[in-house]
């Protein structure tokens, strides 16, 4: 069985990002498909959030956490830090450790090859310096887009993330990317590599969710009574702005379509409570919300599994990514309503999936009359759900195949 060294900050137990789920899968399943991982993520205490819910589910594999500090938690002076300390990202100080530690690793388990995984830039750097050293075949798993139009903010930051982007390009087995929007971006931006820059979209685990099912309570409501909209993970100010579904809340009340007593909104780990928590006062439907904490990776799924819909929020912005949520929400098999740009590629994964439920996120007239379309459907017992082929479609084991196969590929020659 060939090795892969896998980079990857997003590793248990890091709570809060359902990003972990794509690097745990891969080091759970690639064995299947005749790879070995060793795993090089970052000490625990660069993490803002911590759980241990999801430890027991990360295989008897090599996993190395080194060295790496958040640079504004602990290097920082009244709140403000020297800004190179902040590029490409807060957990730069991780390459220094991680790098070392890689190259013992290499020496130690000979791997095939380097697997590097995006949304912390860091770990790109982690992965080229290795494959410069070494001359082992990179795939940089960038997953969405790093530079894009005004994002980020900080030119110096933008610069960095181009920098990274520009060598992937030139020097990556393959740029790995989760849409085919942002695939096709890239291909335009970097045509020299166009034949490397391939799609592997992310997806849900199978057997989590038969675990859940089994558990016997998955028919049985959130809320008795009252149709319940479920939003599992966070609320982005901005690339899931909530403020015109306030809005639309706020036109059914005021109307007397519909009262809290008939439709509630519930936002499982949202992050950001403060600005869901001002909205609700601002526009005086706090009657209509509910805000709860994080709970264990299995608990949040048994959740959806028992919501009456799921809810699905992405601006325009975001058009080329897709939340990754969105395939764990078409395994829960329930309704699903999605605030995004019809556009986008989350509305064309929906609407391959069966689902139509789409609204633009800010446009509160036309999220008023669709949440109206939604509370009548589950009333009615008439709401759409997720086709079976679809579902079947977007499980992680296939995923896996497929990165086993890109691998194949890159140590081929």
């Amino acid at each position: 069985m060939k090795r892969v060294l896998m980079v990857a900050f997003h590793f248990p137990p890091l709570a809060g990002s359902s990003g972990i789920q794509r690097t745990l899968r891969f080091v759970q399943q690639l064995p299947r498909f005749g790879w070995e991982p060793a795993v090089i993520s970052a000490d625990p205490r660069a993490y803002e959030r911590t759980s241990g819910d999801l430890m027991a589910e990360v295989p008897a594999v090599r996993v190395k956490r080194s060295f790496a500090l958040d640079t504004a938690r602990h290097l920082s002076v009244g709140g403000r830090y020297i800004g190179a300390m902040a590029r490409p990202d807060r957990w730069v100080s991780w390459k220094l450790a991680a790098v070392r530690d890689g190259m013992k690793m290499i020496r130690e388990l000979k791997p095939a090859a380097i697997w590097s995984t995006y949304p912390i830039a860091t770990a790109h750097l982690i992965g080229a310096e290795l494959h410069r050293k070494t001359g082992l075949p990179w795939i940089a798993d960038f997953r969405d887009p790093m530079a894009q139009d005004g994002y980020p903010a900080d030119p110096a930051i933008w610069n960095a993330f181009k920098e990274i982007e520009e060598n992937a390009a030139q020097n990556a087995a393959f740029c790995v990317f989760t849409t085919p929007g942002a695939a096709r971006l890239y291909r335009e931006r970097y045509p020299q590599a166009a034949e490397r820059i391939v799609v592997l979209e992310n997806g849900y685990d199978e057997e989590t969710f038969s675990s859940q099912q089994q558990l016997g309570n998955a028919d049985e409501p959130l809320n008795a009574g009252v149709v319940t909209l479920l939003h599992s993970g966070i609320v982005y100010p901005e690339e899931r702005d909530p403020t015109q579904l306030f809005a639309a809340l706020q036109q059914l009340k005021k109307s007397g379509r519909l009262r809290g007593n008939q439709l509630r909104i519930r936002f499982r780990a949202a992050v950001h409570d403060e600005l869901l928590s001002a909205l609700a006062a601002q526009y005086d439907v706090a009657d209509y919300i509910e805000l709860c904490p994080q709970i264990p990776y299995r608990e949040a799924l048994s959740e959806m599994l028992r919501a009456d819909v799921l809810l699905v929020m992405q601006a325009a912005n975001c058009n080329a990514q897709i939340p990754a949520k969105i395939y764990e929400y078409l395994r829960a098999g329930r309704p699903i309503a999605a605030l995004t740009d019809p556009q986008g590629d989350t509305a064309g994964a929906l609407r391959q999936a069966g689902i139509n439920w789409i609204s633009q996120l800010d446009d509160s007239d036309a999220i008023a009359a669709r949440l109206v379309e939604v509370h009548d459907a589950v009333r009615a017992n008439a709401a759409p759900l997720p086709s079976p082929a679809a579902v079947a479609g977007a499980s992680r084991l296939s995923r896996s195949e497929e990165l086993a196969g890109y691998l194949a590929r890159c140590t081929a020659s």
